[in-house]
């Protein structure tokens, strides 16, 4: 008998259509509730600073979901970004929220908008040119383990 293990369904985080995904919760460092980080930034000294509010993407089910954190520290430990949180006070708590997506909201990234920079939303609706020929328009970016992928909307589907 084989089982398949459902996926998980995660919503984004209501936080209007600017809101950025900055960084991935991995696991549990020490017994002070600190995380490590997977950063999805070119800037972690600007978005991961203390006071810092990340809105998380959690299952529905989970404890976390529609609630947010906020940021007490970031340290490095051997090249590696470790994060403390207020609502983290240990190890226990830490393990709670592993995996969890941190978002911050459309006024965090407008203030922290770097000269000569895109973002997803910015990138969402552009045409598509190949050979001087516009193939489609930019539906949506997928950010994949190994790169991002953009899904272009032409006339006979997906893309």
């Amino acid at each position: 008998m084989t089982s398949k293990q459902q996926r998980v369904e995660a919503p984004r985080p209501e936080i209007g259509s600017g809101g950025l995904r900055v960084g991935r919760l991995t696991k549990p460092h020490g017994l002070k509730g600190g995380l490590k980080l997977e950063l999805y930034t070119d800037n972690p000294e600007l978005r991961f600073t203390e006071g810092a509010v990340f809105h998380l993407q959690v299952p529905v089910d989970s404890v976390w979901f529609g609630k947010t954190i906020t940021m007490t520290a970031l340290r490095w430990y051997n090249h590696m970004p470790v994060g403390f949180f207020e609502e983290l006070p240990d190890r226990t708590a830490a393990e709670s929220i592993v995996r969890a997506v941190l978002w911050i909201d459309e006024a965090d990234v407008e203030a922290g908008r770097e000269e000569n920079a895109w973002y997803d939303q910015d990138l969402v609706g552009m045409q598509v040119i190949r050979d001087n020929i516009e193939v489609g328009i930019v539906a949506e970016v997928q950010h994949l383990p190994a790169h991002d992928l953009l899904v272009v909307k032409t006339p006979t589907g997906n893309v």
